[in-house]
Order: structure tokens, then C-alpha cells, then sequence
């Protein structure tokens, strides 16, 4: 159940057995149905996790009932709502299994309990953040100056898989725009074709 964590994990630092073991140690597995929560607002997020499989998505929906991902998390990829991580105050998010999941979970205790006893995890989770960062910054630069089209063409180019399997819908969500819009573009695309 490792070894997908494992291979990303090396993708940006090297470390030795022992000190994946030590690693594995502190994760807790945890599987999730379609449409079953992982956190829900008003919730302190106490894990962080890692997508081994499935699919995820954190949202939150607005006075009027409509929902807006901020987020999805497939294999490889980490979720949680670092706020709410960090500063173990309520989140404002939901985050819900989209496929079955398999996930392997972290506690900030054990989180901190890692980056003491294995350094080499402080400088993993610096690259993670600082990337993640730079995605969040691109991904508001592209809703500020980017049409709605360019915005679903980086996704299609990006994250062919996601586009795959999420319903429409959710894709719509995640781009800030109706799903007539979105149809809209869609039927624009394959005519060009």
C-alpha cells in the first residue's frame, strides 16, 4: 500500500529504508466510499492525506447553496485544509471521496513527530508547499486574465485524467462558470476539430 507514497516521496528526496519505515509508521490507512466525507466545514482538519487511490475534492458552498471546488486530489496527490492543519482551528472546506479511495492519513502530531526524527521529510514538505503555492498563484492569475476557454484548455492539457473523471459539472465548479458555459465551450472545441 506503500509504494505509490514512496515513489513520490523519492521523486524529491532520498532517504533510506529505515527511515521509511519510520515514515510508514506514522500513516494511518483509511478507505472512503464515493460521496463519503473526509472533513466537513466547521470540522478542525486533523489529517493530511495522501491520495494512494481514487479521487477527491474539497469545496465549500456559498449562502445560496452552490457549491465551489477549490481542489481534487487523485492518485499521488496530498489534500488537506493546511489552515485548519496548521492552526487546528475550524475549517471552512469539505472535502469529499468523488471514487472509492484509499488514503493514507497523517496527524499533525505525527506529521511533527517525522519532520523532528527524519529532517530530510522538512525539506519534502517545504517542496510540496512551495509548489503547491505556485499552483494556487497560477490558478488565481489565470481566473483573473484568462477566458473561461483558456482556463478549460490548461486543464484539459494539465490534468487530462481529472477532466476524465469528474462529472461535467464539478469541471464547471472548479472553473467558476455555469455548466451552459462550460457545454458552450465544449461544443466550440469539437467544431473546431
Amino acid at each position: 500500500m506503500f509504494e505509490l507514497l514512496q515513489q513520490k516521496i523519492l521523486e524529491h528526496i532520498t532517504i533510506t529504508d529505515e527511515e521509511f519505515a519510520f515514515c510508514k509508521s506514522r500513516f494511518v490507512p483509511k478507505k472512503l466510499r464515493k460521496r463519503q466525507y473526509l472533513l466537513q466545514e466547521g470540522e478542525v482538519c486533523k489529517y493530511t492525506a495522501f491520495v494512494e487511490q481514487g479521487m477527491l475534492r474539497t469545496f465549500t458552498i456559498d449562502d445560496k447553496g452552490g457549491d465551489h471546488i477549490l481542489q481534487f486530489a487523485m492518485e499521488g496527490w496530498w489534500m488537506a485544509d493546511l489552515y485548519s492543519f496548521l492552526t487546528n482551528e475550524p475549517s471552512n472546506y469539505n472535502m469529499e471521496a468523488l471514487e472509492d479511495c484509499q488514503l493514507l492519513l497523517i496527524t499533525k502530531a505525527s506529521w511533527d513527530v517525522l519532520l523532528e526524527k527524519v529532517p530530510a521529510f522538512e525539506r519534502y514538505f517545504r517542496i510540496l508547499i512551495q509548489n503547491n503555492l505556485v499552483a494556487t498563484q497560477r490558478r488565481l492569475m489565470g481566473t483573473l486574465t484568462e477566458t473561461a476557454e483558456d482556463q478549460y484548455l490548461k486543464l484539459l492539457t494539465l490534468y487530462p485524467d481529472c477532466v476524465q473523471r469528474v462529472p461535467q459539472h464539478m469541471i464547471a465548479s472548479y472553473l467558476g462558470i455555469t455548466r451552459e458555459t462550460l457545454s458552450r465551450i465544449r461544443s466550440q472545441l469539437a467544431l473546431r476539430k
